[in-house]
């Protein structure tokens, strides 16, 4: 409204109270698609921190091969032919030695022959030897030697997917021998791994429930570990996600998961309820019914950043959904957690965390109250102003988030915990995206003040700390979104005739049960609402 204006029309004071309430009731959607841009990110990083695909070394016979290698003694193309033609051999032993010598070049750390192999047709001669059930050492070589080839291209995984490895290597799970069935599973578990093509002909043909039923107290670690990271694979992936009402059965034995002592398998878990809880309301609806809400949210004091961050991740894809969702992470005690990952040494998860709270703060009055309550808003603040570039972004979503829904008290705790001075810092960033967030926080602020009749202190606030300035030098940015935001709130809050617009807006919001924090709590810088 223009600041010389006297008085407000009643359809201009009735039409602004329609667009702040569908302000108010959006914001869920704008939180929907703030997930989606950001998980695109957030799974790009993922990736440095857990391996779809694994090759298994021989660590003894690595250091073997080295020796060979600085007494320029290679592999030649005739020794491989030879293994091929041993292969071949109707003498079983000359046929174990063949193929654990196959096994043994594919397991070289530098540079497996594995597309020489492939060409020279070991594939199938290796899927053949799984169904030797009288042999289970050549059934274990075989499977380990597919399993090195899995871990390659998705050109070299899918040789071993055409000549039908899939069904033999789920056969092999109900082995005697807890050797092959390990290595089946790894070889599972590196083609799974490839995308959600070979992940879905996994699924197809029932790998999960006889995976699943692998996972007993008397299983051991390593064995364990090799399950739980193959089953983090099978609910990988988005594009196409996994059937969710086949995954989902892994829901009770993932709860079962997160009691367990070692880190990897407790990692490997979490990026499977990670992956289960990128997606709609439905899937994290089923998560948060089995139960597993307050040992993720325990995670998050967890002191490895393998286990933690995937942890932070399905905490963070959960507030994402509805209001009842999120509850079920404040519920938990999951704000305090977050409050303290705020201060985390690893800026990765000073965002994720920041990113989460942002979804929070989207969310009701009585939520924000919660994220008040934790005592969120200072490590919240200092966020905005001492962390990384992605941090203070997410920090500057939190907060306009919880100034588009929040009491004008709120308002009040807000600017108590030191938010205008880091906040307006941001008017200065390059993307214009961020500056419009700051704007609208901003805008929002100033209105609260306004109809509470402290519009004076805050405005005088904001020009001691050079925020006025900023504004007025955004009437001249490119952007014309930002300069008609930059207009509208210097014409509105900064203009000479501003005390005639407040005393008219302070009118509007009487029988209004907003009001300013408490008495008994002394605000800083000589305001007081």
């Amino acid at each position: 409204m223009p600041a010389n204006n006297t008085t407000m029309p009643a359809q201009e004071i009735e039409r602004n109270s329609r667009i702040a309430n569908f302000k108010f009731n959006s914001k869920h959607e704008e939180a929907r698609r703030r997930r989606s841009e950001i998980s695109v990110e957030l799974r790009k990083a993922k990736k440095e921190n857990q391996l779809f695909k694994r090759r298994n070394l021989n660590i003894a016979e690595e250091e073997e091969a080295s020796v060979l290698t600085e007494n320029n003694i290679q592999p030649t193309s005739s020794s491989i032919e030879d293994i091929i033609a041993n292969m071949l051999s109707f003498d079983v032993t000359i046929q174990l030695q063949a193929v654990q010598a196959c096994r043994k070049m594919l397991s070289r750390e530098k540079n497996p022959p594995i597309d020489t192999m492939i060409n020279l047709g070991i594939v199938p001669l290796c899927i053949g030897f799984l169904d030797y059930h009288h042999n289970p050492a050549l059934q274990f070589e075989a499977s380990w030697a597919l399993t090195n080839v899995a871990s390659g291209t998705s050109e070299q995984t899918y040789v071993v997917v055409k000549h039908g490895a899939i069904p033999k290597l789920i056969n092999l799970l109900k082995s005697n021998s807890a050797n092959v069935a390990e290595q089946a599973v790894w070889a599972l578990g590196n083609i799974a791994g490839d995308g959600p093509v070979t992940r879905d002909l996994v699924l197809a043909n029932g790998l999960l429930p006889v995976l699943l039923s692998l996972i007993k107290p008397d299983t051991n670690i390593t064995f364990t570990r090799n399950i739980v990271w193959t089953l983090s694979n099978l609910c990988r992936n988005k594009n196409p996600p996994p059937p969710f009402d086949v995954v989902k059965t892994a829901l009770p034995v993932l709860n079962r998961l997160l009691s367990h002592t070692d880190k990897d398998i407790l990692a490997d878990a979490c990026w499977a309820l990670s992956y289960l809880t990128d997606g709609p309301n439905e899937k994290i609806q089923a998560v948060v019914d089995s139960g597993i809400t307050p040992k993720l949210v325990e995670l998050l004091s967890y002191p490895e950043v393998t286990v933690l961050t995937p942890a932070l991740r399905a905490v963070g894809n959960i507030v994402t959904g509805n209001d009842v969702q999120t509850d079920a992470i404040i519920s938990a005690g999951g704000l305090n957690h977050l409050a303290l990952l705020l201060q985390h040494n690893r800026l990765n998860i000073v965002k994720e965390a920041a990113w989460t709270i942002s979804n929070i703060t989207a969310g009701t009055v009585q939520q924000i109250q919660h994220v008040i309550n934790a005592n969120v808003l200072r490590p919240l603040c200092q966020v905005l102003g001492g962390g990384d570039y992605k941090s203070q972004k997410e920090a500057a979503w939190a907060i306009t988030n919880l100034t588009s829904g929040c009491s004008a008290k709120h308002i009040g705790h807000l600017l108590q915990a030191g938010v205008l001075p880091p906040f307006c810092n941001l008017l200065d960033s390059k993307d214009w995206k961020i500056v419009l967030v700051v704007l609208d926080g901003l805008s929002n602020i100033l209105e609260a003040s306004a109809k509470m009749g402290e519009i004076e202190h805050v405005t005088l606030m904001i020009e001691e700390i050079g925020g006025l300035d900023k504004i007025e030098a955004l009437q001249h940015n490119e952007n014309e979104q930002v300069y008609q935001r930059a207009v509208a709130l210097i014409d509105t809050y900064f203009s000479e005739n501003d005390q005639e617009f407040n005393a008219i807006d302070a009118k509007v919001s009487e029988g209004t049960e907003l009001q300013f924090i408490a008495p008994d709590m002394q605000p800083q810088q000589g305001f007081n609402f």
